[in-house]
């Protein structure tokens, strides 16, 4: 069991260079299914959710290999099967993506009930009603999906979804691309990293119209070839880092950021009291900023809501709520999407934070209050993780963080770059009676 050692209460100060969109690169990988050709992808975060992904392609009989540090080459030159593994599909959310090109390639696949974090209910019916629309027939029994494509393949159709689900809609579009016809997909989620598996697929061959806007226009094609592409930013991170410096009172400059996509996250963050300077794709977090909450009109207190895409990120949440308890003021986050995501918040009321759970949906942030190292704090999940350690970071004292392999799913190499800002962190295994220091590689 690996756990993270920090001593808090230190500005952190440099630069910094996020890695690539987690929530990109886990739908691109399976995208490669779809072409016989090599496809080469940069920019891939070395994460262990990617890893995870790695090896189902592989267990299919794929050939996945590091070109370089970031860089992946992949060849589905021939799939053995048509059953996911079991048990590494159920260790993340998003090994359900493999069914549209399953269905387009091998016709069928069967897969469990996917893994991921443990932030609340998420279904699956959106995918799955929108792939009966193309012409797919599916089962479910005792955890195990199996769904079929028709005997003459899928068929275009237009698809309204019920949500703007991202993960939703990039099945519906990794059937769609090798359907016969048109399809037209309405109610899609926009997200960047929706636009980047788009971008990638029409580099292969596909039609796709309407990237980033919430009706996507599919004509289908009968082949798909190979392509090179680069995985866009992942703004979590980015705002992560922004955070990062908030939180401790650190200036950070965030290199290769993307900031065209961080629109709403300013505007959130701003209402927060943080505030930074953009330069070309470098992103600039000033130190000695006076973090105050802006109240609404006539002194309300303000409400950040998660929305789809262009809507505050719902995975930026946790973050969010980690700098409003350093900023003056009071200020309400609202998570409708997922209805135990905010039950981490009991980890930084543990820390000394002002926080009140309202409901499974709400919670109300009343500061500034000191946070304070506590001896021992567990990571729920990825976002949260990343919560607690920057709240770990800001408090005097150290803090141990437990469950570690979270933030290890979405943060690449992260005690490297805190080291390399000036953070006093360590990675340690232990097993409750001894314990070793894992020595970072810089």
């Amino acid at each position: 069991m690996q756990q993270f050692i920090i001593e808090g209460g230190v500005p952190l100060k440099g630069t910094v260079k996020p890695g690539g969109n987690k929530n990109a690169i886990l739908k691109m990988l399976p995208a490669c299914l779809l072409t016989e050709e090599p496809v080469t992808l940069h920019n891939v975060p070395d994460i262990a959710d990617v890893r995870v992904t790695i090896d189902l392609m592989r267990k299919l009989g794929v050939t996945v290999e590091w070109l370089t540090p970031d860089s992946l080459r992949v060849e589905a030159k021939t799939i053995n099967g048509t059953q996911l593994d079991a048990a590494l599909a159920q260790r993340i959310r998003t090994s359900f993506v493999f069914v549209g090109p399953m269905l387009n390639r091998m016709g069928k696949v069967d897969v469990p009930v996917p893994g991921g974090d443990a932030i609340g209910e998420r279904r699956l019916d959106t995918h799955v009603i929108a792939l009966e629309k193309l012409g797919a027939t599916a089962a479910y029994t005792h955890g195990m999906f199996s769904l079929s494509a028709p005997k003459g393949g899928l068929m275009g159709a237009p698809i309204l979804l019920k949500e703007a689900s991202v993960t939703a809609t990039e099945n519906a579009i990794l059937a769609a691309v090798m359907a016969k016809g048109t399809t037209v997909i309405n109610n899609a989620a926009g997200e960047p990293h929706v636009q980047n598996l788009c971008e990638m697929l029409n580099a292969m061959g596909a039609h796709i119209g309407g990237i980033g806007s919430n009706r996507l226009v599919i004509e289908g094609v009968t082949r798909l070839g190979g392509c090179e592409a680069t995985v866009g930013a992942d703004f979590m991170e980015v705002g992560s880092w922004i955070g990062a410096a908030a939180m401790t009172g650190g200036a950070l400059t965030i290199e290769q950021a993307d900031p065209q996509v961080l629109g709403m996250v300013e505007l959130v963050f701003e209402k927060l009291g943080v505030r930074w300077q953009t330069d070309g794709q470098t992103i600039r977090v000033p130190d000695g900023q006076a973090l105050s909450i802006t109240p609404d009109i006539g002194g309300k207190i303000p409400v950040v809501k998660a929305q789809p895409w262009p809507g505050f990120p719902p995975d930026l949440m946790s973050i969010a709520i980690g700098i409003a308890t350093q900023s003056r003021g009071a200020v309400m986050f609202h998570d409708w999407m997922y209805e135990s995501r905010l039950f981490f918040t009991d980890k930084l009321v543990q820390m000394g934070a002002r926080i009140t759970l309202c409901d499974p949906h709400r919670v109300l942030v009343q500061a500034p209050t000191p946070l304070r190292a506590v001896p021992l704090v567990t990571s729920p999940d990825i976002r949260a993780g990343m919560a607690i350690l920057l709240a770990a970071l800001s408090a005097k004292g150290t803090t141990r963080i437990a469950n570690i392999q979270q933030i290890d799913r979405g943060y690449e190499r992260v005690e490297q770059k805190l080291l390399a800002l000036g953070a006093n962190i360590q990675r340690v295994e232990t097993d409750g009676y001894r314990e070793r220091v894992i020595e970072p590689t810089l």
